[in-house]
């Protein structure tokens, strides 16, 4: 997969690994679309990476989705990859009742369903290019869940399943289909649960341009393969010290 000349959507590119990955494809030389609920921190990004095209958009609404959907193929028909990197990430603990069902249905449909729905939608266009791709941004916790984010980890697990359909559903197209596996990431979504302990999102999305180069389509990048490897050989091991247990 080439790393320059593309014109690239990120979802949810405003902060973190999203405004990470801005910066770099922008630094590339690629054209960069960058979109988050957030209309003051968007534009704030958008200013701050310059040559970039910063439009409001909530992956989780219906309407947004169709607006945005028709603007990408009026204004950016050599759209060639899409990033599905907005998330959302709840703490809450399974044992309180404190509202687990709502909690799931928020992350499900953001990190899962509204995947699903626009990359249904901007795949006739994606498969129209002569070299495209989707990037779904997972997580650690697709292998290996933790107490802490149960139902965003069960969210990420979902979304990793079906990550791996959509490369075989695409596997005759020119369509690849990667998916970026971070581990602890040090960014503001990070934050309440000891964030400043993780990796830079600079070091994620350098891995994931180096992926990319070779057309490694799993970027499991750094703690993420330790306790995917761990996992494949002692499950309950790596759970257990996934949760801070060993």
């Amino acid at each position: 997969m080439k790393t320059t000349g593309n014109t690239i959507l990120i979802t949810g590119g405003s902060a973190g690994i999203g405004l990470e990955m801005a910066r770099q494809f922008t630094k590339l030389g690629n054209k960069v679309i960058i979109t988050g609920r957030d209309k003051e921190r968007l534009h704030k990004a958008a200013a701050e990476l310059g040559n970039v095209t910063a439009i409001p958009f909530d992956v989780s609404n219906s309407e947004d989705v169709k607006s945005l959907v028709s603007r990408i193929t009026t204004e950016f028909p050599d759209l060639n990859i899409l990033v599905n990197n907005a998330g959302r990430a709840i703490i809450h603990n399974l044992s309180a009742a404190n509202g687990a069902y709502e909690k799931a249905e928020d992350e499900m449909l953001t990190n899962y369903l509204s995947v699903i729905r626009l990359t249904e939608k901007l795949l006739p266009l994606l498969q129209h290019q002569k070299e495209s791709a989707v990037i779904n941004v997972s997580s650690v916790v697709a292998f290996v869940p933790t107490q802490h984010l149960p139902t965003y980890g069960a969210s990420k697990a979902a979304l990793h399943s079906y990550t791996k359909s959509l490369r075989l559903a695409l596997k005759d197209t020119s369509v690849k289909v990667f998916e970026l596996m971070p581990p602890l990431v040090n960014t503001e979504l990070s934050a309440e649960i000891g964030g400043e302990n993780g990796i830079a999102p600079s070091v994620l999305v350098d891995d994931l341009i180096d992926a990319f180069k070779t057309d490694r389509l799993e970027i499991r990048t750094g703690d993420t393969d330790i306790i995917y490897n761990l996992n494949n050989e002692d499950p309950e091991k790596a759970l257990l010290i996934m949760n801070g247990l060993a």
